[in-house]
């Protein structure tokens, strides 16, 4: 997971690159206890420019990653408790320069990966930055996702592997124009745990999987599955 962990942190110090002058807006859903956002703005140069709405479920996970931005002096980030995969959650959020969706595509129906990535353009600022998680168990999901970012009007900038793992990281830029923000809206339900596409081990064997049941996207504690 560690390795994962920095490969999204370096997508996002990346994307802050890119930002013009001026406020950088992000969203993170599921956003754990923000430790990929909040690693990633250690240091860096843009971290004051920063508004970003965080979205996690789990209330421990919520506090924890308060008090370390609080520690870490930065005002700009806002933990939110709700579920993210509702898009009343990032009202008075949007639109977002850099939206992280990790630890996402791994736990829900595949059409739903898709719907979730079709209606991205609605949370995104123009030119806005995707970054996102899916492992490479079998049947490998990532070439389709890959393809579904390109229907959905975004450019890939980037597809990492993690070695010696089935995690990969990914990073879409927006080409087309935004589409309007819609409340109400449900991108995507989590599945019971134990169907979770996450849960299928490497060659079917007991290998490591992405975001096994226990642990959360970054490494942390796991969260609990989604109300609905």
């Amino acid at each position: 997971m560690a390795g994962r962990l920095n490969a999204v942190q370096d997508r996002i110090r990346e994307a802050l690159d890119r930002c013009p002058r001026g406020l950088v807006r992000v969203i993170s859903a599921c956003a754990g206890d923000g430790r990929d956002l909040l690693g990633a703005l250690a240091g860096h140069p843009r971290a004051g420019d920063v508004r970003a709405r965080l979205v996690e479920l789990a209330p421990e996970l919520v506090e924890a990653g308060h008090g370390r931005a609080a520690r870490e002096q930065l005002p700009g980030i806002e933990f939110r408790r709700g579920d993210a995969a509702v898009s009343d959650a990032y009202a008075g959020a949007v639109p977002a320069d850099i939206l992280l969706f990790c630890g996402i595509f791994g736990n829900i129906r595949d059409a739903e990966v898709r719907g979730t990535i079709r209606h991205l353009p609605e949370l995104c600022a123009p030119r806005a930055t995707v970054i996102w998680t899916r492992g490479r168990f079998a049947p490998d999901l990532t070439p389709s996702i890959r393809g579904w970012f390109a229907e959905a009007g975004f450019e890939e900038l980037s597809f990492v592997t993690i070695p010696g793992s089935t995690k990969s990281v990914g990073a879409h830029r927006l080409l087309v124009a935004p589409l309007p923000f819609r409340a109400h809206r449900v991108f995507f339900t989590f599945l019971p745990r134990q169907q979770r596409p996450s849960t299928r081990s490497e060659g079917g064997g007991n290998g490591p999987t992405e975001d096994p049941p226990g642990e959360g996207p970054n490494g942390g504690p796991g969260r609990p599955t989604m109300p609905r």
